[in-house]
Order: C-alpha cells, then structure tokens, then sequence
C-alpha cells in the first residue's frame, strides 16, 4: 500500500488566470441597463413583442457593453 499523502510534484501545471484577467458583470441582470429595460417592457405590454424589435435590440446592445453575453 503506498501512501496517499505523498504527491509527485508536476511543474508543468499551467497557471491559473488572475481574478483581474477574468473579467465579471458587476451587476446581476435583472438590474443592469434600467432605462432600455423599462422602455422594453413598456412596449412589449402595450404593442407586442413583435412590434418592438428596436426596442429590444437597444436593451440587448446595453447588455453587451454591460459584459453580460446576450
């Protein structure tokens, strides 16, 4: 039986990225970009998903600079 304790030492393990390298929304989607999600949902009550593709595709733009990947 050998013992499980003892580990081989492997140099050649790649390196782990650094937190500052990953890069994270600081928001949770639900609050990011208010504005263009207001104006969004206001349309889509009133007139239909299908009558507000602008709208949609600004709030959907403002996610993406946000970090979030729509």
């Amino acid at each position: 039986m050998g013992n499980a304790n003892a580990k081989a030492v492997d140099g050649s393990v790649p390196p782990l990225p650094e937190p500052a390298q990953v890069e994270k929304p600081k928001l949770k989607p639900c609050c990011a970009c208010p504005e263009t999600k207001r104006a969004r949902d206001a349309c889509i009550i009133e007139n239909g998903e299908e009558n507000c593709g602008p709208l949609i595709e600004e709030h959907k733009a403002c996610m993406r600079k946000m970090g979030f990947n729509i």
